[in-house]
């Protein structure tokens, strides 16, 4: 762990071991941190904070610019562990650290942008003045899907904005933290001002950022149900947070788009990531005149997915994060198949060629996919596609609305009537029109609904970790 400056094992002594997912081996242990861990690296933060907090935004922007740099020079490093450690193929890892390094980067330059404003009075004799401040020491929680952005989405505004953070990372991918860590370090970030606690179990470490009054804010990104909870319990002293959490995304292929491109873009993004993604597809809308070229050539492409070990030449699906997960996508592609939908491709673990010994899925087309089914209503996290012919474009806009997420959504059409149609009355938080990839370090990322509160990235991504200060001056009339 990182704390205080210094790295350092655990406590108790304890450790746990990190688990190529691709193949089950060990590759390393970790530190297996608990609540008094967490204690030392809030009170590392705390004492941190004073100096950082009233370091000038030059000074903060000057560290992040070092950590971009250290980042993107060691670009093949940070993609080999996550390869390594997440299993996503080396290409996508590269694409991931350069992604997170734009995070660097961008608030690099925001950290010189938080301005104030004053504000005229009706009284001749009162002046106002309005301050943006840090809102002080940040507990952060990340993901494992995307475990070296995510970091950086979060402890990059948080730095620039003058605050101390607190990171735990998921207990499945601790490597990649500490490899973002050892750039912190690199950079010269005073000592405090960016702590790292792994641990196999996040209760405690969540628990003590909760319950410490010094923490002011938390952040976090993973599942709705440990969302709702954090939210619950961070009322108790009225903490900031702000939340990245599932999603349930639509993917509407219009009557009037060209059925081709939108299957190419489908398999480009539903796949990312062996759907391991929060903004993956999970409902595949296909108007009935596009239905038939459209499946043609999303068949095609999914036959083409090559499925191992990310290191390997071509694999473009890699493993799933763990035997859960594995179950999971099973467990929804047979009720959905038990309930009268149709495999078009797919819908079996794989064994083949060593692919036993780690948790990888067939690309999988479920057709005809209805309502009562369990993945038209639950997130996937997974290698599956559902497809849901539609006739009307009212009705699968409520269709698309009709669930309880709103992070992503898509459209594919050719009319800019129907786009900004869909766009406006789409309930998710972003929208891709003939796009796939609708995120940037400069663009707000986030949901509606139980997707979230907050946004990450853009100008909104460092407001999340500012207060507003207003002072009300009265100076008098006279000279």
């Amino acid at each position: 762990m990182f704390i205080n400056g210094e790295w350092r094992e655990a406590k108790d002594g304890g450790a746990f071991d990190s688990i190529n997912p691709a193949s089950g081996e060990v590759i390393d242990q970790v530190p297996d941190g608990s609540a008094a861990d967490a204690v030392m690296a809030i009170d590392a933060a705390a004492a941190a904070y004073k100096d950082w907090s009233s370091s000038t935004a030059y000074q903060r922007s000057d560290y992040l610019y070092r950590a971009h740099a250290l980042m993107m020079e060691n670009l093949e490093a940070l993609a080999a562990v996550m390869t390594r450690e997440q299993g996503k193929p080396i290409q996508a890892a590269r694409n991931e650290v350069k992604y997170g390094a734009d995070f660097l980067i961008w608030y690099a330059e925001e950290a010189k942008r938080v301005y104030g404003r004053t504000i005229p009075s009706a009284r001749p004799d009162q002046r106002f003045i309005v301050l943006r401040q840090p809102v002080g020491v940040v507990g952060a929680i990340t993901p494992w899907n995307y475990p070296i952005s995510m970091i950086t989405r979060k402890a990059a505004p948080a730095l620039a904005a003058g605050c101390a953070i607190v990171l735990k990372p998921a207990e499945a991918t601790p490597l990649c933290a500490r490899a973002v860590f050892e750039i912190f370090e690199k950079a010269g970030l005073p000592a405090g001002v960016v702590n790292l606690v792994t641990a196999a179990d996040p209760r405690p470490i969540g628990e003590t950022l909760l319950q410490d009054a010094r923490v002011r804010k938390l952040t976090f990104t993973g599942s709705t149900g440990v969302g709702k909870m954090l939210a619950r319990e961070a009322s108790h002293d009225l903490k900031r947070v702000s939340l990245e959490l599932g999603g349930h995304a639509p993917f509407i292929v219009c009557k009037d788009a060209d059925p081709v491109h939108a299957a190419k873009g489908l398999s480009l993004v539903k796949f990312l990531n062996t759907g391991q993604a929060c903004i993956s597809p999970n409902r595949i809308f296909v108007h009935v005149s596009q239905m038939d070229p459209f499946l043609n050539e999303l068949r095609s492409r999914v036959a083409g997915l090559k499925a191992g070990s990310g290191f390997d030449a071509g694999v473009r699906i890699g493993p799933l994060v763990n035997a859960a997960a594995l179950e999971k996508v099973d467990r929804q592609v047979r009720d959905a198949v038990d309930k009268g939908a149709e495999l078009a491709a797919g819908g079996h673990r794989l064994t083949e060629g060593g692919l036993d010994r780690g948790f990888f899925y067939a690309p999988t087309l479920p057709i005809y996919v209805a309502p009562d089914m369990r993945i038209y209503r639950e997130e996937t996290f997974g290698p599956v596609a559902p497809v849901i012919p539609y006739d009307d474009d009212a009705d699968v806009l409520a269709m698309a609305n009709d669930t309880n997420y709103g992070l992503a959504s898509y459209v594919y059409t050719r009319d800019l009537s129907k786009a900004m149609w869909f766009f406006e009355g789409l309930r998710f938080g972003i929208v891709g029109i003939n796009d796939i990839n609708p995120t940037a370090a400069s663009a707000p990322f986030g949901g509606m609904k139980e997707s979230g509160m907050g946004r990450e990235g853009a100008v909104e991504g460092l407001g999340e970790y500012l207060e507003t200060k207003l002072g009300g001056f009265s100076i008098g009339t006279g000279v």
